[in-house]
């Protein structure tokens, strides 16, 4: 199994298997604390090879700087299987829509992404204050 791709965006939806994916971002800025945010997504792409075939679990939880979660887990089951003949590898695409996320403070997050009790990805989410984005350089942050 190999993760592929694991991103924060605004819009991300399978398509019969094609992952569409609009404004991938790591920040999130704002002028006041308590902050929620409206709607956004989390796309997470991986590639099984035959020797993956079966049931595995997923387990998926957003984290502050000191380990707490900040929403409930999210733990979806992938089944992999693959169809006669000689396909070598099979995707699946799991997209997670959040909507109104709280943040209590600015800090670091982290979308933990796990299979099979093994982590994949620590996933970092940026919160600050509108201020400090200011004093960053380049658009991006």
């Amino acid at each position: 199994m190999q993760l592929l791709l694991a991103t924060l965006c605004d819009f991300a939806a399978d398509y019969q298997g094609k992952l569409c994916i609009t404004g991938a971002f790591d920040t999130l800025c704002a002028p006041e604390f308590p902050v929620v945010h409206p709607q956004c997504s989390l796309a997470v792409r991986l590639l099984f090879e035959p020797r993956d075939v079966g049931r595995h679990q997923m387990r998926i939880v957003l984290q502050d700087e000191s380990g707490a979660e900040v929403m409930p887990p999210y733990p979806p089951t992938v089944d992999v299987a693959f169809p006669p003949g000689a396909v070598p590898f099979v995707t699946r695409n799991i997209v997670l829509n959040l909507q109104r996320l709280r943040f209590e403070k600015t800090g670091v997050y982290r979308f933990v992404v796990s299979l099979d009790e093994q982590v994949l990805i620590n996933l970092p989410f940026r919160v600050t204050r509108f201020e400090e984005m200011r004093a960053s350089s380049g658009p991006a942050g």
